[in-house]
């Protein structure tokens, strides 16, 4: 009968510990190839879930030519103006036309160009001015910038309105907002419309400055 055969003193029983730290260094390789993803490939969304949500600041420049424009209304209590431009209008358009109006209020002409938001304050013609542009006549009406004052959380039971929130939203084409006695932010401009203190902005939402 044959005998097992007895350890030899000084033969290594097992794996070889080479092997066994090669597989841990190949494992280790495959997990982090494989398994954890690289940034560098990933899509890049941006910091924001919101399509087109404000970054910092926008810098958009037009040297187009500023279109046809109309005050078609004011609200008094809320300080707003809206403005309607032909259909037609390009969104390089409406960037000069933001543009023009900004121009005009650095250089206090602002109430030439549009009714006073603020007459006779100590700031200016326009210290408080939301000025909208709609490109739709049956927009351009001061329902619709009522709307938009009020925010996309109001109770829509105590402000009955005929063009709501969302629809308005939709349809402005530039919105320009001045708040002179807001050292941080005194102004902003946009394509579309947003409010950043609630995170909702229209689909067509950029900003501009």
């Amino acid at each position: 009968m044959s005998q097992e055969e007895e350890p030899t003193e000084g033969r290594r029983v097992g794996i070889h510990p080479l092997i066994v730290v090669f597989g841990v260094i190949f494992g280790l390789w495959l997990f982090i190839t494989l398994i954890i993803p690289k940034s560098k490939n990933l899509p890049n969304h941006g910091p924001s879930t919101t399509p087109k949500t404000p970054v910092g600041i926008h810098k958009i420049v037009s040297t187009d030519l500023i279109p046809t424009y109309e005050a078609t209304g004011t609200v008094t209590d809320m300080k707003a103006i809206t403005i309607l431009v032909p259909p037609a209008t390009t969104d390089s358009q409406v960037v000069a036309l933001l543009q023009y109006f900004q121009k005009a209020r650095l250089e206090n002409s602002l109430d030439t160009l549009l009714p006073a938001t603020t007459p006779g304050d100590k700031l200016g013609e326009f210290a408080i001015a939301d000025i909208y542009i709609f490109s739709e006549p049956q927009y351009s009406v001061t329902e619709s910038a009522r709307a938009l004052g009020r925010g996309a959380h109001a109770p829509g039971e105590f402000y009955p309105s005929s063009i709501p929130y969302e629809v308005a939203m939709e349809k402005v084409r530039g919105h320009y907002a001045i708040d002179l006695y807001n050292k941080n932010s005194p102004e902003r401009a946009s394509l579309g419309f947003g409010e950043d203190e609630t995170g909702v902005y229209s689909k067509s939402y950029e900003r501009v400055f």
